[in-house]
């Protein structure tokens, strides 16, 4: 491991073998398992860092390609790099962009060389190389990058996904080899999409590349969860303890839990902050609508288990008639609200695993939550 980087695992549930960690990184510790709110454009939407402090976020993500194509990478390095950028002190990590990418279907080709795509903003032509996506994090400043990925959605033919992986192998090794700075921790990503010999394989060719993490990239692109479970079933018993591993684009409750169950450290999705600009909340009883009319009336708070802003100060008929005026506070609140929710949860289950009592806090939470 890099002297800037360490990971220790405190404690490992003796029951179900869920494992609690620190994870050193050169703006803090971050306490494992974790989930990151999603930053993808240098801001967590309608959210200020004190915000995110005062839900006690340990680190956020941003993501490469949006950054890259405004306000540009060399900007936000001019800036001081993107924590100045933001105002965020604690740690960050950059995804590679493969996701995006991957979104951009008809507007993008995948060579040896890299992703040849088109911008989504003005239609301009760009080369993503492994080599320049980490010029781009290293601009970027992140403590954590990623290497430049294939990911493939599910259905893909096992031809094409066993091609997805071997690019993203090649890629790995030229990504390693152009990441030289020392306050930075690269994470390898293992695809294969849902074949599994495909995921052994592409762990087994990214081993040698792990210093201090390591990614789960193509699930939760269309697969049923239980699919995404028996993948991950698969991998937990041969992947190496001293590091922390990192299931991408996963952040509802549920994979939460089960992503823990089955190994996993660290979690990040967009769904939390997206679903509250829609009016949608996590709550310990399932999921609000808060838009429906039988919270006309309703003067309770949103969850009274929660200890958020938006739960401790107004009320699920005054969060309604927001959505129903559009007035932007609605979503501000909600997305602080379900923010909170995932960050309290992961919290909670630390505590459980830390008591050896992980499994009953499942059977606990899955009784009251409906989703």
């Amino acid at each position: 491991m890099d002297e800037n980087f360490k990971f220790e695992i405190t404690h490992i549930d003796k029951n179900s073998g869920a494992r609690t960690g620190k994870f050193y990184t050169p703006h803090g510790v971050i306490e494992t398992p974790i989930y990151m709110p999603v930053g993808t454009q240098a801001t967590v939407k309608s959210l200020s860092s004190r915000d995110l402090k005062e839900i006690e976020a340990q680190i956020i993500l941003s993501n490469t390609y949006h950054l890259y194509l405004r306000p540009t990478s060399e900007l936000i390095k001019r800036a001081g790099g993107l924590h100045k950028f933001m105002n965020w002190d604690r740690p960050i990590l950059t995804d590679s962009g493969g996701f995006q990418v991957f979104s951009l279907s008809k507007m993008r080709k995948i060579t040896n060389d890299g992703v040849e795509f088109r911008s989504h903003l003005n239609g301009d032509k760009h080369l993503m190389s492994p080599e320049k996506c980490i010029e781009v994090q290293n601009n970027l400043g992140s403590d954590i990058v990623m290497q430049l990925d294939v990911c493939t959605e599910y259905g893909t033919s096992y031809k094409d996904s066993k091609r997805a992986m071997e690019i993203t192998s090649d890629w790995l090794k030229r990504c390693y080899d152009a990441q030289k700075n020392p306050k930075q921790m690269l994470f390898p990503i293992v695809q294969g999409n849902v074949f599994c010999d495909l995921r052994e394989e592409s762990l087994n060719r990214a081993k040698s590349y792990v210093k201090c993490g390591i990614a789960i990239g193509g699930l939760s692109v269309g697969e049923p969860k239980e699919k995404m479970y028996e993948v991950l079933d698969f991998l937990k018993p041969k992947w190496e303890n001293i590091s922390p591993r990192y299931l991408m684009g996963v952040g509802s409750p549920d994979c939460l839990i089960e992503g823990v169950l089955r190994g996993v450290d660290m979690f990040d999705c967009v769904l939390a902050t997206r679903i509250a600009r829609n009016g949608t909340a996590f709550t310990h009883k399932g999921k609000v609508v808060i838009k429906n009319a039988k919270y006309k009336e309703d003067f309770s708070p949103l969850d009274d288990e929660c200890d958020c802003e938006c739960c401790k100060h107004y009320t699920r008929a005054y969060l309604r008639h927001l959505f129903n005026t559009g007035e932007i506070l609605g979503a501000r609140l909600v997305s602080l609200h379900n923010l909170r929710f995932l960050i309290s949860l992961m919290k909670d289950i630390r505590q459980s695993i830390n008591e050896d009592r992980f499994l009953e806090f499942r059977e606990e939470f899955y009784k009251k939550y409906k989703d």
